[in-house]
């Protein structure tokens, strides 16, 4: 079968005495003489064995399996396009996918004014997956991830091949002990002691690490526990009245306004409010222009202010 079967070229034609409604318009558009167009066309239904230009007439009209052959090549046409602008723009030092790794403690939908910032910006495509304490660490340590946004704690010693870390402080998140308002603790006179914490089903947020060893926070030593896969469910089940547990007070500032969360406070060293430094972390050899634009865009006083305020 011949090379020039269903070439970027033979789609072009096809679009161009679509548009242009005569052989001679297209090969004027195109840029080659009548006669190669005339030659190209016939040589085309020959090699697909079908009659796709009705040449009756003033006009050069498509059949309809010529009308099936513009719908589907212009698509192809486009992808064409577009995969030779992605290819010139990684030539520039864009990568061509970017993979995140989200802390639950950050809620998706604060990222969203900066994924359609970058998107508007940027021909890399973005992969955001959701991870929870160790597991946003877990992420970059072990590749699946090439940015972190809300680590906390400490960083794992290496990635893969010995590379080291480069974080950046986005802030800090305070955390509030908070019960709903018909919980048995929600009477309770402050401070909680720690054998009251202690006789109540607690919901924790399972760690998402693949390969380090899984962290806790925040326990309480409850005999009961509900654990559940993000910060929003966790928020949602102490909401339902399900158990207790410490929230980041940057989430549950609507639910405390309504009434739908108690604030307590506790005897252990959270009393005050415990503050956790998050970050954003990436390979200390990570080299490209959208790592770079995140890295700008979360070092600015705004961002970080959307992020966790």
């Amino acid at each position: 079968m011949p090379d020039s079967i269903l070439s970027l070229d033979a789609l072009r034609l096809v679009d161009a005495v679509a548009r242009r409604g005569s052989l001679a318009g297209a090969a004027e558009e195109i840029g080659r003489t009548p006669s190669s167009v005339t030659y190209a066309a016939r040589r085309l239904e020959d090699d697909l064995d079908v009659l796709l230009f009705d040449r009756r007439g003033y006009r050069a009209r498509l059949t309809p399996a010529g009308e099936e052959l513009l719908r589907e090549g212009r698509q192809l046409l486009a992808a064409a396009e577009e995969l030779r602008r992605r290819v010139q723009r990684v030539a520039r030092g864009w990568e061509t996918e970017l993979r995140i790794a989200l802390d639950s403690v950050i809620p998706f939908c604060r990222l969203l004014p900066l994924i359609e910032r970058f998107c508007t910006e940027a021909p890399t495509q973005l992969r955001v997956s959701h991870e929870v304490l160790g597991g946003t660490w877990d992420a970059l340590a072990s590749g699946r991830s090439d940015l972190a946004i809300g680590a906390s704690a400490c960083a794992p010693a290496n990635g893969q091949h010995g590379v080291g870390w480069r974080t950046l402080r986005l802030g800090e998140a305070q955390f509030v002990f908070a019960v709903a308002p018909g919980h048995p603790l929600a009477a309770a006179a402050s401070p909680l002691t720690a054998a009251q914490l202690r006789a109540h089903r607690q919901i924790v947020v399972g760690d998402t690490s693949q390969r380090l060893a899984p962290r806790t926070a925040g326990l309480i030593g409850a005999a009961g526990t509900i654990t559940v896969p993000s910060m929003a469910d966790k928020i949602a089940a102490q909401v339902a009245g399900l158990g207790v547990g410490y929230v980041p007070l940057h989430l549950v500032r609507e639910q405390l306004a309504r009434g739908e969360l108690l604030a307590k406070t506790t005897e252990d060293e959270r009393e005050q409010g415990e503050r956790v430094a998050l970050y954003a972390a990436w390979r200390a050899d990570a080299r490209g222009k959208a790592i770079d634009w995140w890295r700008r865009q979360l070092g600015t006083a705004d961002v970080q202010s959307a992020l966790l305020g």
